[in-house]
């Protein structure tokens, strides 16, 4: 064989070499995918000192690939993880967490939003109804409120001016149902105006008053024993404002309302007092999504 014919034939060997290579990607190979990569959709930014923090489960213990914060669009500064040969091959879930920014614990919180199985490839979906996470993906929250104002003295010419949920045909009863939330978050309600969002108070049961009572606008007499509240002193029409009920992380990172908006009433009517106005469920707009894979 002449020396021309025999360069061809090697290279013709080497490109049949590399196009029937098989050689599959492990941690052994240099060449294998080990980096864990996440697409995080519907975050928002965090209040000042709090942080988002990814965790692989690796048999069974938890692993942070890191602490990152979210852009105005909702883009993390943080997208991906290189794990170890060990990791790789222990993977089980992903889990998203808010944390202190500062003196956190290095283990995870009990705010966990977003949370995830992985497969034998290292990929799947995150989120909020995963058990790890809030376990509820919220679609079945419903409710309403009703306009009256306990507190006050000039029932019922003020009913416009508080805001409870409660059902009065109830004796009176809860007029929310809503899904036990795990340790880490509670719900809260709130009216919006032109100003921005009010709180009416923070709870965990849709039955028991929340956090602050009638509220500190209230008037000189008692509250009923359920989420909501008064707005006497001084005066505020309700009539025509936004309702809300969202879940929050506990502690709140921020005393703005948290992304998860499960129910929601875009116009307070005027249908005098003790009516019950109905929330729309709102969570599939709300809930952040994500999906982890490997490559």
């Amino acid at each position: 064989m002449t020396g021309s014919k025999m360069t061809a034939v090697m290279l013709l060997g080497l490109v049949a070499a590399c196009e029937g290579d098989t050689t599959p990607d492990t941690p052994d190979n240099p060449d294998a995918a080990n980096t864990l990569r996440w697409d995080l959709q519907g975050l928002e930014t965090l209040g000042a000192g709090y942080v988002y923090e990814g965790w692989v489960v690796v048999d069974g213990a938890p692993v942070s690939t890191g602490r990152f914060g979210v852009a105005a669009d909702g883009t993390p500064d943080l997208d991906s993880f290189e794990l170890s040969e060990d990791q790789l091959a222990g993977l089980e879930a992903f889990v998203l967490s808010i944390e202190p920014e500062t003196g956190d614990d290095p283990a995870p919180s009990d705010v966990k939003l977003l949370g995830g199985d992985l497969d034998d490839t290292g990929a799947g979906d995150l989120s909020v109804a995963h058990g790890a996470a809030l376990g509820d993906d919220l679609t079945s929250a419903m409710g309403g409120y009703i306009l009256e104002t306990p507190s006050s003295n000039k029932i019922p010419e003020d009913y416009n001016q508080g805001l409870w949920f409660l059902d009065p045909a109830g004796g009176p009863g809860p007029a929310l149902t809503l899904p036990t939330l795990p340790s880490g978050w509670v719900y809260e309600g709130w009216v919006v105006d032109a100003d921005g969002p009010i709180s009416t108070g923070r709870f965990t049961s849709a039955e028991g008053a929340d956090s602050d009572g009638g509220g500190p606008e209230a008037g000189p007499d008692g509250t009923p024993p359920f989420p909501g509240q008064d707005y006497i002193q001084p005066a505020m029409d309700l009539v025509g404002l936004t309702v809300v009920i969202s879940v929050e992380p506990q502690p709140d990172d921020s005393p703005a309302p948290f992304v998860l908006k499960p129910l929601v009433d875009g116009e307070v009517e005027d249908v005098g007092g003790g009516v019950v106005q109905d929330l729309a469920n709102n969570a599939d707009a709300t809930n952040p999504t994500g999906s982890v894979w490997i490559e």
